[in-house]
């Protein structure tokens, strides 16, 4: 009798203890996405880096979006492996590449949009089911590229287009970020939009001693803005994930 009764505790005490896992917000991407080293003197913030302050309490951010990482470099560094790992039934995992895929240069990074890169965010989806996980799908923000004219140009080709289509296929939540951060470059306009970005004069941020002058990673202010603009859009495209933001 006392061996049945420890063994119902055990089986008790498991099920509440899965009960009350915390739910888990994978990042997976590139720089945009990324958490930055020295976040107290650094300028530069990736958008998942400010994420946790959008989010309820108790639900953690787990950001593994890496500088410089392309879909087929996060796989073959084993780091998709790693978030596989821990993946749990209730988390989620949010998915943002095509910066780095278009680096036709560098054979390690590089994928044909229609091809490696169509087949890679199938991979993150299909696995992260597996798991009973949740995946959702984001286009890439776009790069501040104002022509002469100031208008503003697109630098990321059929890769979100592709994303797109992928989350249509396989009916996967999409948030269209390249759609949404190119209003909001043109709403802080050629010269404001500076302010969304890293842009400073030689001795202007001790960071930068000798200036900078990056239109593609973000600011402090410019990964709010994106943040923001990523949960606005999840309460209306995810609502299983409503309740876990703020």
């Amino acid at each position: 009798m006392k061996r049945i009764l420890n063994l119902n505790l055990i089986i008790l005490l498991l099920i509440t203890s899965s009960c009350m896992a915390q739910t888990t917000i994978y990042m997976i991407g590139d720089s945009t996405m990324a958490n930055k080293k020295n976040p107290e003197t650094n300028p530069e913030h990736g958008w998942g880096q400010v994420l946790p302050n959008y989010v309820a309490d108790g639900v953690l951010v787990d950001n593994r979006a890496v500088n410089g990482r392309s879909s087929r470099s996060f796989i073959g560094e084993g780091r998709w492996d790693s978030v596989l790992e821990t993946l749990k039934a209730g988390d989620f995992v949010f998915i943002q590449f095509g910066h780095n895929d278009q680096k036709f240069k560098s054979p390690d990074r590089y994928t044909n949009p229609h091809t490696t890169y169509r087949h890679n965010l199938i991979k993150f989806v299909e696995e992260t089911r597996s798991k009973g996980a949740t995946p959702i799908l984001f286009s890439s923000i776009v790069r501040r590229n104002f022509n002469e004219h100031g208008t503003l140009i697109d630098t990321h080709g059929e890769y979100p287009l592709e994303t797109r289509l992928v989350a249509l296929e396989y009916n996967v939540p999409f948030v269209d970020l390249q759609y949404f951060t190119e209003h909001l470059e043109e709403t802080y306009g050629v010269e404001g939009s500076k302010k969304l970005h890293l842009h400073f004069e030689p001795g202007e941020n001790p960071f930068y001693k000798d200036g900078k002058h990056d239109d593609t990673h973000l600011s402090n202010l410019g990964a709010n803005e994106v943040a923001k603009l990523a949960v606005a859009e999840l309460k209306k495209k995810a609502p299983s994930m409503v309740k876990y933001l703020k």
